[in-house]
């Protein structure tokens, strides 16, 4: 089971606009969530489904909006949660910015979407671009009789349209992995996690099918093959195009991929991994007039492989004044409203070693200790490199025409908390045949 109904409520908790979807929970339930939220709030209790009698509340907040989905069944939590925050993604898909004033300045798309995202209690078409297709920014003219639902509405495929044609068929694929650790001040690792995502960027006539194969240790184990240089993926989460049957089945990622650009997977290792930038700092006080902090950073990725735009964020004292920097490369500049030199390397190579050193006169050495000192932080981006060794090993593209297209792979490699940018055609890709 889903949900009843959906609203969306002003900070205050006041109805901007609702959908009711199966008529077995009163409007006038929703009286009752700001109360109960207001409740639980002052209690130290909040959660993210409040119950009032028979009545579910399942809520999310985005901005100054609150989006609540009613019911009255044990529902799938799940689905309705990956609904409300899909309705976030469509809104802010077409209103930029997804706030009060931009549903009160468009409740006739909203309205529109509302009824088309779901259809008595269950999602339908939740796909911004196809959506886009049929219902536009001039929500108010759709009633002329012109408009025309477009069969990826009725297909089993709606996540892409039919009649799509390229001059050069092509599909981008790049394997993104962002690195979290924390290490200690003795050298020890606290914290070591690998997340990574595949992004495609599909430039395909037709409704080809895809087949991407993976280095993945269970499909090597069912195979009979070596697990050397394979990797064990956890927490594998798919985009819906993705055929899960056939995936858990024989771990064959099979798909009809959405046009444009979009994420196909993501997952995680919990994994024991070496830093790759490894940070040493000394910081030496000279009485209570100055301070001196040497940081050396060495490259500890293998030396063929150069990492890019690397940030090195040093924590100074709150009170420090009259910097001075010497760097054997890149440039360091303080920034005072955060209170952190900010060493920057464009280019740095693996097996390479380099210094820093800050000078700061200091007021008052008793107040840093008292503040206690926050970690240095690195960013960082190595091209060609996965740290978890995943690889793509055949990306297969099959349609009834018979074109032949090129799929091109990229590896990436950054700090966690980064942002990739989309996949870009002629960007460092490699050719990977089908």
């Amino acid at each position: 089971m889903s949900a009843s109904a959906v609203f969306i409520l002003d900070v205050k908790g006041k109805p901007l606009i609702s959908r009711n979807y199966k008529g077995d929970v009163a409007m006038s339930e929703i009286e009752h969530f700001m109360p109960l939220l207001m409740q639980r709030e002052e209690e130290g209790a909040l959660a993210p489904l409040l119950s009032h009698g028979r009545v579910h509340f399942l809520w999310i907040k985005h901005s100054n909006l609150y989006l609540v989905a009613t019911t009255l069944k044990n529902a799938n939590a799940s689905l309705v949660y990956s609904f409300l925050y899909k309705t976030v993604e469509v809104f802010s898909e077409y209103f930029k910015e997804l706030e009060e004033e931009s549903i009160r300045d468009n409740f006739v798309i909203v309205y529109e979407l509302l009824d088309e995202l779901m259809d008595f209690g269950f999602p339908q078409t939740t796909d911004s671009k196809i959506l886009q297709e049929y219902i536009t920014q001039q929500g108010n003219k759709l009633e002329t009789g012109k408009s025309r639902v477009p069969p990826t509405v009725t297909n089993a495929v709606s996540w892409r349209s039919e009649g799509i044609k390229y001059k050069k068929n092509e599909v981008f694929i790049d394997v993104i992995e962002s690195v979290n650790l924390l290490v200690n001040a003795n050298g020890s690792v606290l914290l070591s996690e690998i997340v990574g995502t595949i992004k495609l960027k599909v430039f395909l006539s037709g409704m080809p099918e895809l087949r991407l194969g993976l280095n993945d240790r269970v499909l090597f184990e069912l195979t009979g093959r070596s697990k050397n240089k394979s990797v064990e993926l956890e927490d594998v989460k798919f985009h819906q195009c993705v055929r899960l049957s056939r995936f858990d089945n024989d771990r064959t990622i099979s798909f009809i991929p959405p046009d444009g650009d979009f994420e196909l997977m993501s997952y995680r290792l919990s994994t024991q991994v070496k830093p790759l930038i490894w940070i040493e700092s000394v910081i030496e006080k000279f009485s209570h007039s100055r301070v001196e902090i040497m940081v050396k950073a060495k490259g500890q990725f293998k030396k063929q492989s150069v990492a890019n735009g690397v940030e090195i964020s040093v924590p100074v004292p709150s009170d420090a004044d009259s910097p001075r920097f010497k760097t054997s490369v890149g440039s360091a500049k303080y920034v005072p409203e955060k209170n952190v030199v900010i060493w920057s390397i464009k280019s740095f190579p693996g097996g390479k070693e380099y210094l820093m050193r800050a000078h700061f006169g200091l007021p008052s050495v008793e107040k840093e200790e008292e503040e206690g000192r926050p970690p240095i932080g690195v960013r960082f981006e190595i091209p060609y490199f996965t740290v978890s060794g995943i690889q793509v090993r055949y990306m297969k593209i099959i349609e009834k025409s018979g074109y032949q297209a090129l799929p091109w792979v990229r590896y990436i490699t950054q700090s966690g908390g980064k942002a990739a940018g989309s996949p870009a055609p002629g960007d460092n890709y490699q050719l990977r045949t089908s």
